[in-house]
């Protein structure tokens, strides 16, 4: 039973200690493939945006930003929604089939983590809102509200069958992934959602799951 007792007490510590292991690179505006809304200058002021990195893995991303409000306008999601929040796109297969990591600003500012998954579909058109699964945390920490004029470093990573999530260097959320996320390959990207951002700069793995660079004018309208 003591040892039980110590083997429990050094897996805690070393989820609470865990540290970053993927390298990342900064991705290069040419490699950036912008799906819906707009990227300039490493700004975003549409309220949709979406783009993935070209030749990236999926497994890990990181998204530096400084905050910078509300969108000028606002859009709803396709559930009718209005939500604020940016975020990141893990194993991003398409538009059905995804590991999203979300910053949410409303009610309160939250991570949420969860696994879209439509076997069989790829387009907004074909599965909408369909097919998520919230995926519960573990381990969370608070976090820090977006307050205009703010930096922040968001991180993610999987490894095996665990989502490891980091805000400024400090280990925010851990949880397992359901088996659905294991059926998932595809590159690393971002979306954000009614606000503002500057200073951007996305970085990831290098990999071979870059895909083609294709426009799709309602793509992740949804959750």
């Amino acid at each position: 039973m003591k040892g039980a007792i110590v083997l429990a007490m050094t897996a805690c510590a070393s989820h609470a200690d865990a540290s970053p292991e993927v390298t990342l690179h900064p991705v290069e505006p040419g490699m950036l493939c912008v799906t819906r809304g707009s990227i300039a200058s490493g700004e975003i002021h549409e309220p949709t945006t979406r783009a993935f990195a070209l030749g990236s893995h999926g497994d890990a991303a990181q998204l530096t930003f400084t905050f910078g409000g509300d969108s000028e306008h606002a859009r709803e999601l396709a559930s009718g929604q209005l939500r604020r929040q940016l975020g990141l796109k893990l194993r991003a297969a398409d538009s059905c089939n995804v590991v999203y990591v979300m910053w949410r600003l409303d009610p309160r500012p939250e991570l949420e983590v969860s696994v879209k998954y439509n076997p069989g579909k790829r387009t907004h058109d074909e599965c909408g809102a369909e097919g998520y699964t919230k995926v519960r945390a573990s381990r969370h920490a608070a976090v820090p509200a977006l307050d205009p004029g703010s930096s922040h470093v968001l991180r993610a990573e999987i490894r095996g069958d665990d989502l490891y999530v980091w805000i400024d260097g400090a280990l925010a959320w851990h949880g397992p992934l359901p088996d659905e996320a294991r059926a998932l390959a595809g590159p690393a990207g971002l979306r954000t959602d009614n606000v503002r951002l500057s200073a951007l700069e996305l970085a990831v793995p290098h990999g071979s799951a870059g895909g083609q660079c294709k426009r799709h004018g309602r793509e992740d309208l949804d959750e």
